[in-house]
């Protein structure tokens, strides 16, 4: 019988992606409301100090200044703001690769596996047998860099910042082991209650950790005027995905962003964005071609979407101009693939000769997440010349319960038939 672990031994060092986390709040929520410390308010208008800070940053950027969305709101410049807050004294953004800390994740099982089973796995060609049963490790596998550089900055945040209380405002990934190891080193995730996180107990002299997924923008508006120590964590390629919308809302174009509305990747994606759609699935891409296409009941369309676009969201006017981005853990075909359909469904529209004008793309797949689906195809897809005992029986997938990366690992045995437990 042949198994096959698409994650480490133990399941707590590793993780089979990198995990950028699901904590059920609503894009809308986000930009609503933020409980302080005196009534709650409105955090899309930001603080004095956020906006005077903003209003700086705008100010001194050579780049195209902020932008309607043609309901009167003016876009929040989020690029120049993320730039500005670099620059205040009180912002770290990159590892100190401190070996002490490294040395600490090491001993606690987290990080890249360098010991047990996994390494003996890796040493042996990604094998394992034991009597009858036989292992195969995926090649890409466990921490990637992103997931392994988030998790050293908030090791090395916690000896840095001895006497301060520390803070997260998320996991810092979908791991339940290291975010257990957090807890027990005194960093406490910010509360949250009926999808509003409560920030009053922050003081100034506090660290906020911002996770690899990243937070909002109003999120970041608001310490920034707290006046708190940030450590973002936030991943490059979770970034790379705000500078593409970004650009979008500078084109006045809608992100189309593929991605689950709820998931906190998703969130701070939108909240860089002036206005945006977000759908789960091809199934949805494709009732948003039908729609471009044929129009259709707009209040019914509004009605389906509510927790996915943008405030006063028009789908006759927003869906003239569509940019495609997406949450960096779903399946890498499936954004691709939703792009073809947009791009056919923008020259159907307007022709050839105006597709630039009405549909634009940025890669902003994640490298590490494309070779981890990868990987897994590698395991599944049956070659022709290959002997019987070497299919597959079963696949493991190890990974925290609401890791959308895992959930979507876990998709690719399914879909060939290949019983898999997670």
């Amino acid at each position: 019988m042949m198994s096959k672990l698409s994650q480490a031994y133990k399941p707590c060092p590793c993780t089979a992606t990198p995990f950028l986390a699901t904590q059920r709040l609503q894009p809308t929520q986000s930009r609503q409301v933020l409980q302080s410390s005196g009534p709650v308010r409105a955090v899309a208008q930001g603080t004095e100090a956020a906006e005077e800070l903003l209003e700086r940053a705008s100010s001194s950027s050579s780049s195209t200044p902020d932008v309607s969305n043609g309901t009167g709101a003016v876009r929040l410049d989020g690029k120049a703001f993320r730039r500005a807050l670099g620059k205040n004294g009180k912002y770290i953004r990159q590892p100190k690769n401190d070996p002490d800390s490294l040395a600490l994740m090491d001993t606690h099982g987290v990080g890249y596996s360098t010991t047990g089973l996994v390494a003996q796995m890796r040493a042996n060609g990604n094998r394992w047998q034991h009597k009858d049963v036989r292992v195969k490790l995926a090649q890409a596998f466990g921490y990637c860099w992103g997931v392994q550089r988030a998790v050293e900055m908030a090791y090395e945040a916690r000896k840095q910042y001895p006497g301060h209380k520390l803070h997260i405002t998320n996991e810092i990934i979908h791991n339940p082991a290291v975010n257990q190891r957090l807890k027990e080193m005194d960093i406490s995730i910010i509360k949250e209650q009926d999808g509003v996180k409560d920030f009053g107990g922050i003081k100034s002299d506090d660290v906020v950790i911002l996770p690899a997924f990243g937070a909002s923008l109003q999120e970041m508006m608001l310490l920034s005027d707290r006046g708190v120590n940030i450590v973002d964590t936030t991943c490059p390629w979770v970034a790379k995905v705000w500078n593409a919308v970004d650009r979008q809302a500078r084109k006045s174009h809608t992100s189309i962003i593929h991605g689950k509305y709820s998931h906190e990747e998703t969130v701070a994606t939108a909240s860089f964005a002036t206005t945006y759609l977000i759908v789960r699935d091809l199934t949805e891409a494709q009732e948003v071609c039908d729609y471009i296409i044929n129009g259709g009941d707009k209040q019914a369309f509004l009605q389906k979407y509510s927790k996915a676009i943008s405030e006063g969201f028009d789908p006759d006017r927003d869906l003239v101009r569509v940019g495609l981005a997406n949450q960096t853990t779903m399946l890498r075909d499936e954004t691709l693939e939703i792009g073809k359909m947009l791009e056919r469904t923008m020259m159907q529209k307007y022709g050839p000769a105006e597709l630039k004008e009405h549909y634009m793309v940025m890669d902003t797949i994640c490298d590490a997440t494309q070779e981890r689906q990868t990987a897994v195809y590698d395991l599944v897809d049956k070659k022709p010349d290959m002997p019987e005992p070497e299919k597959l029986d079963m696949m493991i997938v190890v990974g925290g319960f609401n890791s959308s990366n895992t959930s979507h690992l876990q998709e690719i045995p399914e879909m060939r038939g290949i019983p898999s437990f997670w």
